[in-house]
Protein backbone atom coordinates (compact mmCIF):
# COMPACT_ATOMS: atom_id res chain seq x y z
CA UNK A 1 0.00 0.00 0.00
CA UNK A 2 1.26 3.35 -1.06
CA UNK A 3 1.65 6.06 1.89
CA UNK A 4 0.63 9.61 0.56
CA UNK A 5 1.33 12.79 2.29
CA UNK A 6 -1.20 15.58 1.29
CA UNK A 7 0.15 19.26 2.95
CA UNK A 8 -2.99 21.52 3.51
CA UNK A 9 -5.27 18.77 2.94
CA UNK A 10 -8.14 20.23 5.47
CA UNK A 11 -8.06 23.60 3.19
CA UNK A 12 -10.55 24.32 -0.19
CA UNK A 13 -8.30 22.14 -2.87
CA UNK A 14 -6.77 19.59 -0.45
CA UNK A 15 -9.72 18.35 1.02
CA UNK A 16 -11.10 17.39 -2.47
CA UNK A 17 -7.40 15.58 -2.93
CA UNK A 18 -7.87 13.68 -0.06
CA UNK A 19 -11.52 12.82 -1.27
CA UNK A 20 -9.93 11.80 -4.22
CA UNK A 21 -7.01 9.32 -3.43
CA UNK A 22 -9.28 7.74 -1.12
CA UNK A 23 -12.27 7.07 -3.72
CA UNK A 24 -9.73 5.90 -6.39
CA UNK A 25 -7.21 4.30 -4.03
CA UNK A 26 -6.37 2.09 -1.46
CA UNK A 27 -3.35 4.41 -0.01
CA UNK A 28 -2.78 5.14 3.40
CA UNK A 29 -3.29 9.38 3.37
CA UNK A 30 -1.88 11.75 5.62
CA UNK A 31 -2.40 15.26 5.94
CA UNK A 32 -0.57 18.15 7.22
CA UNK A 33 -2.41 21.52 7.97
CA UNK A 34 -1.70 24.33 10.38
CA UNK A 35 -5.67 24.87 10.35
CA UNK A 36 -5.68 28.59 9.77
CA UNK A 37 -8.63 30.92 9.43
CA UNK A 38 -9.12 29.37 5.46
CA UNK A 39 -9.74 25.65 6.82
CA UNK A 40 -12.21 26.01 9.23
CA UNK A 41 -10.87 22.99 11.62
CA UNK A 42 -11.48 19.91 10.19
CA UNK A 43 -15.16 21.03 9.29
CA UNK A 44 -14.10 20.25 4.88
CA UNK A 45 -12.96 17.08 6.36
CA UNK A 46 -15.77 15.91 8.40
CA UNK A 47 -17.69 16.67 5.79
CA UNK A 48 -16.33 14.35 2.96
CA UNK A 49 -19.68 11.40 3.14
CA UNK A 50 -16.12 8.82 1.94
CA UNK A 51 -14.15 9.16 4.70
CA UNK A 52 -11.79 6.97 5.97
CA UNK A 53 -10.36 6.78 9.26
CA UNK A 54 -8.57 3.78 8.71
CA UNK A 55 -6.52 4.92 6.26
CA UNK A 56 -6.53 8.84 6.80
CA UNK A 57 -4.04 10.31 9.35
CA UNK A 58 -4.50 14.00 10.50
CA UNK A 59 -1.29 16.04 11.65
CA UNK A 60 -2.05 19.74 12.45
CA UNK A 61 1.79 21.29 12.80
CA UNK A 62 3.23 24.35 11.51
CA UNK A 63 5.00 23.85 8.15
CA UNK A 64 6.89 27.33 8.85
CA UNK A 65 8.71 25.08 11.37
CA UNK A 66 10.65 22.49 10.81
CA UNK A 67 8.92 18.93 11.24
CA UNK A 68 9.37 17.55 14.30
CA UNK A 69 11.24 13.96 15.13
CA UNK A 70 8.38 12.54 16.85
CA UNK A 71 6.01 13.71 14.00
CA UNK A 72 8.42 12.34 11.08
CA UNK A 73 8.65 8.75 13.32
CA UNK A 74 4.74 8.75 13.61
CA UNK A 75 4.32 9.30 9.99
CA UNK A 76 7.32 7.10 8.80
CA UNK A 77 8.55 6.59 5.24
CA UNK A 78 6.49 7.60 2.91
CA UNK A 79 5.66 7.23 -0.92
CA UNK A 80 4.43 10.46 -2.42
CA UNK A 81 3.91 13.81 -1.22
CA UNK A 82 1.74 16.66 -2.86
CA UNK A 83 2.66 20.14 -1.06
CA UNK A 84 -0.74 22.02 -1.51
CA UNK A 85 -0.49 24.30 2.26
CA UNK A 86 0.07 27.49 1.11
CA UNK A 87 -1.70 30.88 1.93
CA UNK A 88 -3.09 31.64 -1.77
CA UNK A 89 -5.59 35.16 -1.28
CA UNK A 90 -3.97 37.92 -3.33
CA UNK A 91 -5.41 40.58 -0.91
CA UNK A 92 -3.90 39.08 1.86
CA UNK A 93 -0.49 39.22 0.61
CA UNK A 94 -0.69 42.81 -0.28
CA UNK A 95 -1.71 43.89 2.68
CA UNK A 96 0.68 42.11 4.68
CA UNK A 97 3.47 40.93 2.23
CA UNK A 98 6.17 39.81 4.57
CA UNK A 99 4.54 37.59 7.32
CA UNK A 100 2.73 35.89 3.66
CA UNK A 101 5.65 35.77 1.79
CA UNK A 102 8.09 34.26 4.86
CA UNK A 103 4.61 31.56 5.32
CA UNK A 104 5.14 30.11 1.69
CA UNK A 105 8.97 30.08 1.77
CA UNK A 106 9.67 28.56 4.99
CA UNK A 107 6.85 25.59 4.75
CA UNK A 108 8.29 24.56 1.47
CA UNK A 109 11.74 24.61 2.19
CA UNK A 110 11.33 22.70 5.75
CA UNK A 111 9.09 20.17 3.78
CA UNK A 112 11.87 19.58 1.81
CA UNK A 113 13.96 19.25 3.96
CA UNK A 114 12.44 16.78 5.69
CA UNK A 115 11.49 15.06 2.04
CA UNK A 116 15.15 14.52 1.73
CA UNK A 117 15.70 12.07 4.75
CA UNK A 118 12.63 10.06 3.24
CA UNK A 119 14.20 7.05 1.49
CA UNK A 120 12.53 5.51 -1.33
CA UNK A 121 10.49 8.39 -2.07
CA UNK A 122 8.84 8.20 -5.40
CA UNK A 123 7.29 12.17 -5.97
CA UNK A 124 7.08 15.56 -4.77
CA UNK A 125 4.62 17.56 -6.85
CA UNK A 126 4.68 20.99 -5.56
CA UNK A 127 1.47 22.34 -6.67
CA UNK A 128 1.77 26.48 -7.89
CA UNK A 129 -0.32 28.41 -10.02
CA UNK A 130 -0.76 30.29 -13.11
CA UNK A 131 0.31 33.65 -11.84
CA UNK A 132 3.88 32.89 -11.48
CA UNK A 133 3.93 33.89 -15.26
CA UNK A 134 2.24 37.21 -14.65
CA UNK A 135 0.10 39.09 -16.55
CA UNK A 136 -0.89 37.50 -19.92
CA UNK A 137 -1.09 39.63 -23.35
CA UNK A 138 -4.18 38.76 -25.66
CA UNK A 139 -2.95 35.65 -27.18
CA UNK A 140 -0.92 34.65 -25.35
CA UNK A 141 -0.50 30.73 -23.15
CA UNK A 142 2.55 30.69 -21.59
CA UNK A 143 3.79 27.11 -21.50
CA UNK A 144 5.85 25.08 -19.15
CA UNK A 145 9.57 25.99 -19.00
CA UNK A 146 8.55 29.71 -19.72
CA UNK A 147 10.44 32.36 -17.75
CA UNK A 148 8.82 33.82 -14.66
CA UNK A 149 7.30 36.97 -14.04
CA UNK A 150 5.17 37.06 -10.98
CA UNK A 151 3.13 40.39 -10.55
CA UNK A 152 1.83 40.86 -6.45
CA UNK A 153 3.55 39.15 -3.70
CA UNK A 154 1.50 35.78 -3.57
CA UNK A 155 2.53 35.02 -7.36
CA UNK A 156 6.38 35.98 -6.11
CA UNK A 157 6.01 33.75 -2.96
CA UNK A 158 4.82 30.98 -5.41
CA UNK A 159 7.71 31.58 -7.96
CA UNK A 160 10.14 31.36 -5.19
CA UNK A 161 8.77 28.33 -4.10
CA UNK A 162 8.86 26.84 -7.75
CA UNK A 163 13.03 28.21 -7.84
CA UNK A 164 13.59 26.93 -4.60
CA UNK A 165 12.27 23.27 -5.32
CA UNK A 166 14.28 22.95 -8.70
CA UNK A 167 17.45 24.06 -6.42
CA UNK A 168 16.78 20.89 -4.14
CA UNK A 169 15.64 18.60 -6.81
CA UNK A 170 19.24 19.60 -9.03
CA UNK A 171 21.54 19.55 -5.64
CA UNK A 172 19.76 16.46 -4.17
CA UNK A 173 18.28 14.79 -6.84
CA UNK A 174 15.15 14.26 -5.35
CA UNK A 175 11.95 13.29 -7.27
CA UNK A 176 10.48 16.74 -7.93
CA UNK A 177 7.64 17.72 -10.41
CA UNK A 178 5.67 21.13 -10.60
CA UNK A 179 2.39 21.31 -11.72
CA UNK A 180 0.41 24.54 -12.27
CA UNK A 181 -3.57 25.61 -12.11
CA UNK A 182 -5.76 28.12 -13.17
CA UNK A 183 -8.61 29.56 -10.92
CA UNK A 184 -9.69 26.95 -8.93
CA UNK A 185 -13.88 26.35 -7.93
CA UNK A 186 -15.92 23.69 -6.14
CA UNK A 187 -18.01 22.89 -3.17
CA UNK A 188 -16.46 24.76 0.29
CA UNK A 189 -14.62 27.26 -1.07
CA UNK A 190 -14.16 30.03 0.99
CA UNK A 191 -17.03 32.93 1.33
CA UNK A 192 -13.77 35.65 0.59
CA UNK A 193 -13.63 33.70 -3.02
CA UNK A 194 -15.27 34.99 -6.23
CA UNK A 195 -17.96 32.35 -6.72
CA UNK A 196 -19.19 32.14 -2.98
CA UNK A 197 -19.41 35.92 -2.65
CA UNK A 198 -21.25 36.06 -5.75
CA UNK A 199 -23.75 34.03 -4.84
CA UNK A 200 -23.64 35.73 -1.02
CA UNK A 201 -23.83 38.93 -3.09
CA UNK A 202 -26.50 38.01 -5.60
CA UNK A 203 -29.01 36.21 -2.85
CA UNK A 204 -29.07 39.63 -0.91
CA UNK A 205 -29.19 41.73 -3.55
CA UNK A 206 -26.00 43.84 -2.69
CA UNK A 207 -23.66 45.29 -5.81
CA UNK A 208 -20.91 42.92 -7.05
CA UNK A 209 -17.58 44.28 -7.68
CA UNK A 210 -16.00 43.32 -11.40
CA UNK A 211 -11.99 43.20 -11.33
CA UNK A 212 -11.96 45.49 -14.73
CA UNK A 213 -9.07 47.79 -16.98
CA UNK A 214 -8.64 51.79 -15.77
CA UNK A 215 -11.38 52.32 -18.24
CA UNK A 216 -13.71 50.15 -16.30
CA UNK A 217 -14.62 48.50 -19.72
CA UNK A 218 -13.18 45.24 -20.25
CA UNK A 219 -13.42 42.79 -17.25
CA UNK A 220 -10.33 40.59 -16.29
CA UNK A 221 -10.82 37.38 -17.59
CA UNK A 222 -9.57 33.86 -16.43
CA UNK A 223 -9.20 29.98 -16.79
CA UNK A 224 -11.83 28.17 -14.62
CA UNK A 225 -11.83 24.04 -14.04
CA UNK A 226 -13.13 22.98 -10.46
CA UNK A 227 -10.93 21.03 -7.93
CA UNK A 228 -12.26 17.42 -8.44
CA UNK A 229 -10.83 17.84 -12.15
CA UNK A 230 -7.37 19.22 -10.51
CA UNK A 231 -7.34 16.21 -8.16
CA UNK A 232 -7.88 13.87 -10.85
CA UNK A 233 -4.77 15.73 -13.61
CA UNK A 234 -2.19 15.38 -10.36
CA UNK A 235 -3.59 11.72 -9.78
CA UNK A 236 -2.76 11.32 -13.64
CA UNK A 237 0.31 12.74 -13.48
CA UNK A 238 1.81 10.99 -10.34
CA UNK A 239 0.77 7.41 -12.23
CA UNK A 240 1.35 8.30 -15.78
CA UNK A 241 4.61 10.40 -16.05
CA UNK A 242 8.03 9.77 -15.03
CA UNK A 243 9.73 13.16 -15.78
CA UNK A 244 11.26 15.29 -12.92
CA UNK A 245 12.89 18.42 -12.61
CA UNK A 246 15.96 18.60 -14.98
CA UNK A 247 18.62 22.02 -14.57
CA UNK A 248 19.29 21.17 -18.76
CA UNK A 249 15.39 21.26 -19.82
CA UNK A 250 13.51 23.66 -18.00
CA UNK A 251 9.77 22.23 -19.03
CA UNK A 252 10.88 18.81 -17.55
CA UNK A 253 8.94 17.92 -14.56
CA UNK A 254 6.43 20.55 -14.83
CA UNK A 255 2.63 20.64 -16.11
CA UNK A 256 0.17 22.92 -16.54
CA UNK A 257 -3.56 22.05 -15.34
CA UNK A 258 -5.82 24.47 -17.56
CA UNK A 259 -9.85 25.28 -17.42
CA UNK A 260 -11.52 24.34 -20.46
CA UNK A 261 -12.19 27.99 -21.74
CA UNK A 262 -11.85 31.24 -20.85
CA UNK A 263 -14.20 33.67 -19.62
CA UNK A 264 -14.11 37.11 -18.22
CA UNK A 265 -15.52 37.79 -14.78
CA UNK A 266 -18.51 39.42 -15.82
CA UNK A 267 -20.07 36.68 -17.77
CA UNK A 268 -18.76 34.34 -15.18
CA UNK A 269 -21.01 36.52 -12.41
CA UNK A 270 -24.26 36.60 -14.65
CA UNK A 271 -23.75 32.84 -14.84
CA UNK A 272 -23.94 32.29 -11.27
CA UNK A 273 -26.45 35.20 -11.15
CA UNK A 274 -28.50 32.83 -12.98
CA UNK A 275 -28.41 29.78 -11.38
CA UNK A 276 -28.99 31.36 -8.39
CA UNK A 277 -32.12 32.31 -9.85
CA UNK A 278 -31.92 36.11 -8.95
CA UNK A 279 -30.78 39.28 -10.91
CA UNK A 280 -26.93 40.58 -11.04
CA UNK A 281 -26.15 43.82 -9.66
CA UNK A 282 -22.61 45.07 -10.39
CA UNK A 283 -20.14 47.43 -10.67
CA UNK A 284 -17.27 47.94 -12.61
CA UNK A 285 -14.19 48.17 -10.91
CA UNK A 286 -10.47 49.34 -11.56
CA UNK A 287 -8.64 47.39 -9.32
CA UNK A 288 -5.29 47.19 -10.64
CA UNK A 289 -4.82 51.15 -10.32
CA UNK A 290 -5.77 50.98 -6.34
CA UNK A 291 -4.23 47.54 -5.77
CA UNK A 292 -1.86 46.81 -8.15
CA UNK A 293 -1.17 43.32 -8.64
CA UNK A 294 -4.59 42.75 -9.62
CA UNK A 295 -3.65 41.70 -13.36
CA UNK A 296 -6.54 41.63 -16.11
CA UNK A 297 -5.83 38.18 -17.54
CA UNK A 298 -3.24 34.86 -16.86
CA UNK A 299 -3.50 32.47 -19.46
CA UNK A 300 -1.19 29.03 -19.42
CA UNK A 301 -1.19 25.95 -22.23
CA UNK A 302 -2.03 23.22 -21.24
CA UNK A 303 -0.86 20.69 -24.46
CA UNK A 304 1.55 18.54 -22.47
CA UNK A 305 -0.83 17.47 -19.96
CA UNK A 306 -3.30 16.20 -22.84
CA UNK A 307 -0.97 14.86 -24.85
CA UNK A 308 -0.20 12.54 -22.59
CA UNK A 309 -3.96 11.75 -22.63
CA UNK A 310 -5.76 13.40 -19.70
CA UNK A 311 -8.90 14.72 -20.20
CA UNK A 312 -11.48 16.82 -18.13
CA UNK A 313 -14.76 14.20 -17.06
CA UNK A 314 -16.95 17.47 -16.73
CA UNK A 315 -17.07 20.84 -18.93
CA UNK A 316 -17.30 24.31 -17.06
CA UNK A 317 -20.50 25.06 -17.27
CA UNK A 318 -21.81 22.34 -15.58
CA UNK A 319 -19.11 22.52 -12.94
CA UNK A 320 -20.05 25.88 -12.46
CA UNK A 321 -24.19 24.99 -11.82
CA UNK A 322 -22.99 22.00 -9.81
CA UNK A 323 -21.18 23.91 -7.89
CA UNK A 324 -23.38 26.78 -7.37
CA UNK A 325 -26.20 24.24 -6.50
CA UNK A 326 -24.29 22.66 -4.05
CA UNK A 327 -23.69 26.41 -2.38
CA UNK A 328 -27.51 27.08 -2.37
CA UNK A 329 -28.75 23.44 -0.86
CA UNK A 330 -25.40 24.08 1.58
CA UNK A 331 -25.73 27.84 3.27
CA UNK A 332 -24.24 27.48 6.23
CA UNK A 333 -20.57 26.98 3.79
CA UNK A 334 -21.77 30.66 2.30
CA UNK A 335 -20.54 31.85 5.72
CA UNK A 336 -22.30 33.22 8.74
CA UNK A 337 -23.88 36.27 6.71
CA UNK A 338 -25.44 34.07 4.17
Amino acid sequence: MNKLVITGGCGFVGHHFVEHFIKTTDWKIIVLDKLTYATGGYNRIRDIDCFDKKRVSIFSIDLTLPISYGVSQEIGEVDYIINIASESHVDNSIADPVHFIKNNVDLVLNLLEWARGIKGLKRFIQFSTDEVYGTAPEGISYKEGDRLNPGNPYSASKAAQESIVRAYANTFNLPIQITNTMNVIGERQHPEKFIPLVINKTLKGETVTIHADKEKLKAGTRFYVHARNVARAVDFILQNTDDTLDKIDAASGQYHIVGEKEIDNLSLATMIAKFVGKPLQYEMVDFHSSRPGHDLRYAIDGTKLKEKGFYFSINMEDSLEKTVSWFMNNREWLGKES
